[in-house]
């Protein structure tokens, strides 16, 4: 069953990328807010943050061409960020750019956006996991796109049950437990797990953009884990905030025969082609392997290596569909095909074409206030090998 779902899955994958969501380039009909003329700016963080968003960008150039204008945050952005205001400037500098895509929208977006806010406001701005305050990010993004961060979190936990855990260990670090959906989600995770009777492990890791760097806070992950498999067990699951330190933790999982119920960016792209020897050197699965392909392949080492049924994402890369969803939501606004910059309807069907399947979307409400600009996305698990 679980072949054919992701066979269906691909299929729908192939036909989205080629027109997803109907509408992008053609543009027949004159558009309200640009025209068919109207070009989409993406910026990404770079290959070595997350290859997916990167990647997603290039199609979106692949499919239109000069209508998309990609460039990329400084890899180091906490201690670039007047390089970051640059970034945006540039942008808003050209009067053919008409939508703004940002994934993700990391600390720092929030002031360059401020800066392209001054002379333009006639742009569609659309963030991809922003990491600033919540009420922030509503006041300047006309549409925000991310994982449903917090009731992730107990589903995460009821995952790793289902996988056999009796400890869940939670890897991240200051930073990230200062944006308040991951540390909401934290929180969650704990309550879960003292439900579920597992015990909740509060792990503190090396931040990639501190001193030592991403290859430091990797090794850290390389060599932390064999330690809380020693400690724990191995029905201990594993989890981190950060993408740079999934090839490594998914590595370490699975060698030492532990529990790992999905990437921080869910997506069966996310760390295991380069975790699994799926690829080598500068290989990029996003380029070279579909979605079968990676799947196929993941469930075959993990047979090898005893792992069937411990490890598990969701079936669909969510980054990348944001990126290339919101890409096709955009060219639809140009031309009119919308009703005003926020248009759930049309929003949603953007993202099932790419998907393949029917996302499970909410507004994200922080207990006062519901911001319907700001819709948070859920999906199943593809539990690899069942």
């Amino acid at each position: 069953m679980k072949k054919l779902f992701s066979l269906l899955l691909v299929c729908a994958l192939t036909v989205s990328l080629l027109a997803a969501c109907g509408g992008g380039g053609g543009g027949s009909t004159p558009a309200a807010n640009g025209g068919s003329k109207g070009k989409v700016a993406i910026v990404t963080n770079d290959v070595s943050q997350n290859e997916e968003e990167y990647r997603s960008a290039e199609q979106m150039v692949a499919k239109y061409g000069d209508r998309i204008v990609h460039t990329t945050w400084p890899d180091n952005f906490m201690t670039e960020q007047e390089q970051m205001i640059t970034t945006v400037s540039k942008l808003a500098a050209d009067p053919d750019i008409k939508a703004l895509i940002i994934n993700q929208a990391v600390p720092g977006t929030d002031a360059a956006v401020d800066k392209l806010l001054e002379s333009r406001d006639d742009i569609l701005i659309i963030y991809a996991t922003p990491q600033e305050n919540p009420e922030d990010v509503a006041t300047r993004a006309d549409i925000i796109l991310q994982p449903d961060e917090l009731n992730m979190g107990p589903a995460m936990v009821q995952q790793a049950q289902k996988q056999g855990a009796k400890t869940f260990v939670h890897y991240s670090f200051p930073r990230h437990m200062a944006q308040p959906l991951l540390s909401g989600r934290r929180e969650l995770m704990k309550e879960e797990c003292a439900k579920l009777g597992i015990e909740f492990v509060d792990a503190t890791a090396p931040d990639p953009t501190g001193d030592s760097g991403v290859t430091g806070a990797q090794q850290f992950i390389l060599e932390d884990v064999p330690k809380m498999v020693a400690q724990y067990g191995k029905d201990t699951a594993f989890f981190s905030t950060n993408c740079a330190m999934q090839v490594p933790l998914i590595k370490s999982v699975v060698e030492n025969g532990a529990i790992y119920p999905q990437p921080c960016c869910p997506s069966p792209y996310h760390g295991f082609p380069a975790a699994l020897g799926l690829v080598s050197g500068d290989t990029s699965a996003v380029e070279t392997m579909n979605l079968q392909d990676i799947i196929d392949q993941t469930t075959k080492i993990l047979q090898e290596k005893g792992e069937i049924g411990r490890v598990s994402t969701w079936p669909v890369p969510v980054s990348m569909m944001i990126t290339i969803a919101g890409t096709e939501y955009a060219f639809k606004w140009m031309d009119g095909q919308t009703n005003g910059k926020l248009d759930l309807g049309v929003l949603k069907q953007c993202m099932d074409a790419y998907a393949g399947l029917d996302c499970q979307t909410s507004a994200y409400s922080d207990g006062t206030t519901t911001y319907e600009n700001y819709q948070l996305i859920m999906m199943d698990y593809l539990n690899y090998g069942e």
